[in-house]
């Protein structure tokens, strides 16, 4: 016989966030105890790194941003071996970071990890593509496009009862690199980044227009421009749009080869034929300092890391420009606070080798985000009203929230090491109705309760 009355069912999920709450940077979220989202690091002198280091069942991974996947190899210290779940374009880049972490800080505190623990990063690895579902640690996971760097994932949780979709990193205008973000799968709670929640983009092509023209006026005048960059999607999509608007340019760093990996996986880029013209337009810096303080003579383009000019060639080609006013250097992405990029932007000095230098060389600064900004990212969350949203990655995460549920969404922003606990209570009424037979007709409804 089938039941009469009310009948009662409650679900919880918990998420606890171990990093990038209230913050940009160590990226580390916690699901039911089981299953980890990221486990970056927060670019610093000295570094920071998720408040604990977990045992998770498995590990999915966004995307191969150093904060959202350096410090990814600690996870398989003595015999824990979770899988890693990621794209393909994600998994080399994660291993590519690793490897430069072990190189410029093994051994210290500055790396939480071993070359063997790199080592077993491939023997745990799982890839996957978009939109392909697979399981981990007892959930149900679907990637989809983020439009944020090549590989970038926003990722869908599913527990069996619940749908928790973890936006990460993503951008809603079309870059020249990767396409925007469009997918919005159904989702009964959302973690959402909130980078630029308090910032109106200019458009890419107006952005693009006024790089190239203070690119050619600097060439013009004699002077040389070094255009510091993230190894990873910013250098690419620079080196595309100096190849679409003829600037001859050389290309130095990481991003060197991150270059050339991305053209081994054409699927996760808007057009490889573009990046392969691009790559072809740059001239590959191969020497040492000599070299490059030779290049830095000349009057031409330099796209190098450290794009927060923490480090790499940037503090070799920087020292040898700094003193002519003709030259310029030109950022190109977000400057976290306590970065030498965001004491140059703020103050006219940065700390190069070492050293606080004053730059007399102009200095300016060209939202390439590959972020959405407060339209980009109401875009996305207008399509989850009903659903709790949890603020995350950002320096203004309360701000944001507090103004989300102004607009009434039910928001909150989490501090770092707190553990969410969200019920779903789902209520069912079930009526017998006698109409020449028997039939069930039920009538579910949803409530969401959560607390810290």
């Amino acid at each position: 016989m089938r039941p009469n009355g009310l009948e009662h069912y409650l679900h919880q999920m918990d998420i606890r966030f171990l990093g990038s709450a209230q913050e940009v940077g160590r990226s580390a979220i916690l699901v039911n105890d089981r299953l980890l989202l990221d486990f970056g690091m927060l670019t610093g002198n000295p570094p920071q790194f998720p408040v604990e280091t977990p045992r998770p069942d498995a590990v999915v991974v966004s995307h191969g941003h150093l904060d959202h996947v350096g410090a990814v190899p600690s996870l398989l210290s003595g015999d824990r071996r979770p899988p890693i779940h990621w794209t393909a374009p994600t998994q080399e880049l994660a291993l590519t970071l690793a490897r430069d972490t072990l190189k410029l800080h093994g051994g210290t505190y500055d790396c939480p990890f071993t070359q063997e623990e790199v080592h077993r990063v491939t023997q745990v690895s799982e890839t996957h593509t978009y939109k392909e579902t697979f399981d981990a640690a007892g959930h149900s996971i679907t990637f989809y496009n983020a439009g944020h760097i090549p590989g970038s994932a926003h990722v869908l949780i599913n527990d069996g009862d619940t749908r928790l979709f973890y936006t990460a990193d993503f951008h809603t205008e079309n870059q020249r690199l990767v396409s925007a973000s469009t997918a919005r799968p159904e989702a009964d709670i959302v973690i959402c980044e909130s980078t630029y929640s308090d910032v109106q983009h200019d458009s890419r092509k107006k952005i693009e227009n006024q790089f190239v023209e203070s690119v050619r006026t600097t060439m013009w005048q004699g002077g040389t421009v070094i255009v510091p960059a993230f190894a990873i999607g910013r250098t690419q999509e620079l080196l595309l749009v100096c190849a679409a608007n003829n600037i001859d340019c050389y290309v130095d760093g990481m991003g060197k080869r991150i270059t050339k990996m991305l053209r081994e996986h054409p699927q996760f880029v808007r057009g490889k034929e573009a990046l392969r013209h691009a790559k072809s337009n740059a001239r590959f810096v191969t020497g040492r300092d000599g070299q490059r303080r030779r290049i830095a003579e000349q009057n031409t383009v330099i796209v190098t890391t450290s794009g927060m000019l923490s480090g790499g060639p940037a503090m070799t080609y920087i020292p040898e420009i700094r003193s002519n006013p003709t030259n310029k250097i030109t950022l190109t992405g977000y400057q976290v606070e306590g970065t030498p990029g965001r004491s140059l932007l703020e103050t006219g000095r940065a700390e190069i080798n070492d050293r606080v230098m004053p730059v007399s060389a102009q200095v300016e600064w060209y939202d390439f985000s590959a972020h959405a900004d407060k339209d980009g990212l109401m875009e996305l969350l207008n399509e989850y009203q009903d659903a709790p949203v949890l603020i995350n990655h950002g320096d203004r995460c309360q701000r944001f929230a507090d103004e989300l549920s102004a607009d009434g969404f039910d928001a909150t922003a989490p501090a770092l090491g707190q553990e969410i606990s969200i019920w779903e209570m789902r209520l069912s009424v079930w009526i017998l109705v006698d109409i020449d037979f028997l039939y069930l007709l039920s009538q579910t409804v949803d409530f969401w309760l959560w607390h810290p």
